[in-house]
């Protein structure tokens, strides 16, 4: 009976660090929801407590990586695109200068890294794809995914947050000769490519949808909304998600069946229904008016919260309807996440804001300003161990949002 009760301890520790040496973008489902407990429920007037900055990361607007092995982030500097390794307290652990980076228009950095056990994979706006040692950013491979692909860069830049599942890293090329590609995380080796849809990237991190007997990536491209079979990458489905520009940054959010997407420049947000097969979805209801832009959204629930670009407001809305429940015009636009019933919400004006939503009206309950940083504060939250991430250009800012 002990030999048992430790076989078992060691099994729960074994893969309690397995999945803290998992960081991905918005979080561990990808959707902005984090599920942490016992966090601040009210900050000091000031804030909470600041425990460690690091400057000089150069421009970008890459949120931060967390895990066990440390803090890993990126950003430009004289023109070069950098990966920083840091320390759980903040000490530069090792810098790895991988190529040039964007300087046509908001200068910087876009994608933030992916890190799985002990290999960090990132993605370059010029299409450059990397898999490093985190111990060290030796270079295990890369990938030219516009040489290989056919991959034509975009008006700003490609901005993909890279997915995986298992052992596949999936990518979106969007390139004459192939929409989507699966890798071998150890390799880079092809694992499939998909048939060219005719439509570029449009700036979407994918989604990974796990039904009885399917898997399918979702994704935003130019036109459309886009469902690929993971196994096979034959493209199952399409349902037109069209404006002009082509740019389609938020994350799909898939819950129980339903799939909900949104964009910026008034296009705004559609809900689809996902066949039990998975393969065709239906339009559900669309409300123009509520339109993320680059800020994602949360729903918490059965209530999407996100903030709108034409419209600039910070709205709720009903998840079965899409109905808006009731909507501000302060703080919006923004970036959003939640944990534990509450919104975390850092709007471009650079205040970081602890948010109640309740039945009828957003109750804002502590704000505190960015001291630290340079440029647009576009770069989304993280929440790791009871501490909040927030970058702002050159610079990295930790606080202790632990609960008494």
């Amino acid at each position: 009976m002990i030999r048992l009760f430790f076989t078992l301890l060691i099994s729960l520790i074994c893969v309690s660090i397995g999945a803290q040496d998992i960081s991905q973008w918005r979080g561990p489902n990808r959707d902005g929801v984090y599920t942490e407990a016992g966090l601040l429920k009210k900050w000091p007037e000031a804030g909470p407590k600041l425990l460690w900055q690091f400057d000089g990361l150069g421009e970008g607007f890459t949120s931060a990586a967390v895990t066990t092995k440390g803090v890993f982030t990126t950003g430009m500097i004289n023109n070069i695109g950098n990966i920083f390794a840091l320390d759980p307290k903040g000490k530069l652990l090792w810098k790895k200068e991988y190529g040039p980076e964007w300087t046509d228009s908001h200068n910087g950095v876009r994608s933030t890294p992916l890190v799985v056990k002990d290999k960090l994979y990132f993605l370059s706006a010029f299409g450059k794809l990397f898999c490093m040692n985190c111990s060290d950013g030796q270079t295990v491979w890369t990938i030219d995914l516009v040489k290989q692909y056919g991959a034509e860069n975009i008006q700003w830049g490609i901005t993909e947050n890279l997915l995986f599942d298992g052992n596949i890293l999936y990518c979106t090329p969007g390139g004459t000769r192939a929409s989507m590609v699966a890798l071998d995380m150890n390799s880079g080796k092809e694992i499939w490519k998909s048939k060219s849809n005719g439509e570029k990237s449009a700036y979407c991190s994918p989604m990974l949808v796990k039904l009885q007997n399917k898997k399918i990536i979702v994704t935003i491209m130019q036109n459309s909304i886009c469902g690929f079979d993971a196994t096979t990458g034959n493209q199952l489905w399409k349902s037109e998600f069209r404006m002009d520009p082509d740019v389609h940054p938020n994350t799909p959010v898939y819950i129980n069946s339903y799939l909900y997407c949104g964009s910026g420049y008034g296009l705004g947000s559609v809900m689809l229904k996902l066949a039990v097969d998975g393969n065709s979805v239906s339009e559900v209801w669309k409300n123009a008016s509520c339109d993320p832009k680059i800020g994602g959204v949360v729903v918490v629930n059965g209530r999407i919260y996100g903030t709108g670009d034409k419209y600039r407001k910070f709205w709720c809305l009903d998840w079965q309807t899409g109905k808006e429940l009731y909507s501000t015009r302060d703080l919006s636009p923004a970036n959003i996440i939640a944990d534990d019933g509450l919104l975390y919400v850092y709007s471009e004006s650079g205040k970081v804001n602890l948010v109640e939503p309740k039945a009828d009206k957003f109750n804002v309950i502590s704000s505190f300003s960015v001291p630290s940083g340079a440029g647009p504060h576009w770069a989304h939250l993280v929440i790791k161990d009871k501490k909040l991430y927030v970058r702002h250009g050159t610079s990295l800012m930790v606080y202790d949002i632990t609960g008494s």
